[in-house]
């Protein structure tokens, strides 16, 4: 299958389409400023109940009739366009591919090894995330604005948060679960091939081994102990290394040695400039940098899930050095004996973090509406992944039953190269859903080759459901054409045969926002449809119930700008705690009984509406290899950013061989 570089199949095309968007453009700024002008969000009214003089409705009374005036001057021109664009739309291709030409772009990305399935296995991590990139008048109906800055500063924190080395510190002590992120912050990474013990002045309770940065590499007998117990890397996982504490029963870290381990950080010196964009200043609220938000990892405040800041004060620096800038960003994720103990029967690891996974792969994206902001997003995002597929989706009336006038809002980004892709419009959109052009985005990438040559692949699925509250049925029927398509793709795509296979399946994974719960008794049809007969929720016990450990994923826009949730640091705190989600997350309708989301505090049970979904399944995959969830996260890092929680899952792939 052809992979579409362009939205259209020659140069004429393309220039017609521009110059047709150019006679458009300027009436369609003009009535987004003129309607967003109206539509102040929470935080713009916080601040002008602050200003005695009403300078802003001074404002908007000038601007106003100079808006309205140019407004109707730009019409002829904007219908002129509008002839000459809605035709064009039947040439238009579903959607953009970008790869990234020049490597020495993608500074925040390691680079991959190709998997040969020699070892034991490998891991693989899926992302999805709602960001809310309409036109800043629509955008504010979300409370959320200035879609063109948000867009960068979305792209800029999910890939310097996928892109900073992952350190997993399991503890074995049971007991003691006392770490301080402080206890860390001496850690330094090491030379090429230095494999040293760094004991980071942990001296009386810890011991700490350090493995290496590939340390999925080593082919000793400790890292070929079962995945539930070791937690050690598998094959081909790139910029990970295992710190593995063992502490002495009830034993913690004194007040000298922690002052002792945050001295040593505070003396190396002022801290290293941040990766290209970082020191940009924001004219937005969701951009601001305080204590202890470290969406854009600048922060130098240490918590439990904080990056830990490290530079050298003294010595020679070489190349090896300098690739790491002297600056350690770790991730700190806990074994589920300690941080989820309660939760003992479960197989994988679960967490709210404040970060998105490192060694991130596969990055599924929601309402991505405005071409513009687009454009910004996927420049960020080339930092780190170098495969994107954007801009899907069919305009005015080609390809669906009503007249489009946005796009589907989906954008899938890779570290893998794509194979094949396919889109799909649902045809039953109803209401303000049926302007834009809702669907499904079907990839298949290339992970890997056997020893035989023959191709390691997977399946990544993207979607974006009917969102408007009682549409049960229209979201059934997209559910049943959605599996439909499912299907027809994987044969389309599949060069196998059962006896002589050419490719091997490792994966099947299906993303989105769904826009229905498992808890909401109006949402029982969609709970109980026979999607969930072949992919399997990590998050869901059955129709009706979620696990424990799962929370909501919408969150309540009025409190997005709180000082108690606006940076990713304090939503993830708050979220730890179930007054925290009472307050910040919307909960499903049938458990409303007042309609002041903090007045209900006492009424509300469960984790909130969790409505973004992270879906695989086992079926169709080679037979020999076991496919089984490593980890599940709620992700905090947008706060402030889009109303909706991301998700992230890591699936390893085992495939039954021991290490050679």
């Amino acid at each position: 299958m052809v992979l579409y570089t362009s939205p259209f199949p020659n140069s004429f095309l393309s220039v017609l389409h521009s110059f047709s968007w150019g006679l458009i453009f300027p009436c369609y700024w003009l009535a987004d400023r003129l309607v967003g002008s109206f539509v102040p969000t929470t935080y713009e009214k916080r601040q002008r109940a602050d200003d005695p003089c009403y300078f802003h409705a001074l404002c908007i009374i000038i601007t106003t009739p100079i808006y309205l005036a140019l407004l109707v001057a730009s019409l002829p021109f904007a219908l002129i366009g509008f002839l000459l664009w809605s035709p064009l739309q039947s040439a238009r291709r579903p959607y953009i591919y970008s790869r990234l030409k020049d490597k020495n772009h993608a500074n925040g990305a390691t680079l991959l090894t190709e998997w040969k399935a020699a070892g034991s296995g490998k891991s693989f991590c899926f992302g999805s995330a709602n960001v809310c990139l309409l036109p800043d008048s629509l955008a504010r109906f979300n409370n959320v604005f200035n879609t063109q800055a948000r867009a960068k500063e979305i792209g800029r924190r999910i890939r310097n948060g996928a892109s900073r080395p992952q350190i997993k510190i399991y503890i074995d002590s049971p007991t003691n679960t006392s770490i301080s992120a402080a206890s860390f912050s001496s850690l330094v990474s090491p030379q090429a091939g230095d494999n040293r013990t760094v004991n980071a002045g942990i001296k009386r309770t810890t011991s700490m081994e350090y493995k290496g940065d590939n340390c999925g590499s080593n082919n000793g007998e400790e890292n070929r102990e079962d995945k539930g117990g070791s937690g050690e890397p598998h094959e081909g996982e790139e910029n990970t290394c295992i710190v593995r504490i063992n502490g002495e029963e009830n034993s913690h870290m004194s007040d000298t040695e922690t002052d002792t381990v945050n001295g040593q950080a505070r003396a190396s010196g002022p801290a290293e400039p941040s990766l290209e964009g970082d020191a940009e200043i924001s004219k937005t609220p969701n951009h601001k940098q305080k204590e202890g938000d470290s969406g854009s990892l600048d922060s130098c405040s240490a918590s439990r899930e904080s990056l830990v800041k490290v530079r050298v004060g003294d010595g020679t620096v070489d190349q090896s050095t300098v690739n790491n800038k002297l600056l350690y960003k770790a991730s700190i994720m806990k074994k589920t004996s300690v941080r989820k103990k309660k939760h003992t029967d479960e197989t994988f690891d679960h967490e709210i973090s404040a970060f998105f996974p490192a060694n991130l792969d596969f990055l599924c994206l929601q309402e991505v509406f405005d071409k513009r902001a687009a454009e910004k997003l996927k420049e960020q995002l080339h930092h780190y992944f170098e495969y994107i597929v954007y801009d899907v989706g069919v305009y005015s009336c080609h390809g669906c039953c009503s007249f489009k006038f946005v796009n589907s809002g989906l954008l899938f980004a890779s570290r893998y190269p794509v194979m094949d892709a396919a889109y799909h419009c649902y045809p039953n959109g109803r209401g303000m859903d049926s302007l834009a052009s809702k669907g499904a985005l079907f990839l298949k990438v290339q992970v890997g080759s056997t020893p035989q040559d023959q191709r390691i692949v997977g399946y990544i699925s993207c979607t974006h459901l009917q969102a408007i509250a009682g549409d049960t049925t229209v979201r059934c029927e997209q559910l049943d054409m959605l599996q439909d398509w499912l299907s027809e793709f994987r044969k389309s795509t599949s060069s196998s045969s059962t006896a002589n296979p050419e490719e091997l399946v490792a994966f099947d994974v299906l993303c989105g926002d769904l826009n229905f719960d498992n808890c909401s008794s109006e949402d029982k049809l969609e709970q109980q449809h026979s999607l969930f007969t072949h992919y399997k929720d990590p998050c869901r016990v059955g129709p009706g119930e979620d696990k424990p450990w799962a929370i909501g994923t919408l969150l309540d826009p009025e409190g997005l700008y709180d000082d108690e949730v606006c940076t990713p640091d304090n939503l993830q705190k708050v979220l730890e705690s179930e007054e925290g989600r009472k307050g910040y997350l919307v909960y499903p309708t049938s458990k409303n009984h007042s309609s002041s989301q903090k007045g209900r505090k006492a009424s509300l049970k469960g984790n909130g509406r969790r409505i973004d979904y992270m879906l695989y399944t086992e079926e169709g995959l080679y037979l020999e290899w076991k496919v089984e969830v490593e980890e599940f996260s709620f992700i905090t890092q947008l706060a402030g950013l889009t109303d909706h929680l991301p998700v992230a899952m890591r699936l390893v792939v085992s495939t039954g061989e021991d290490d050679p």
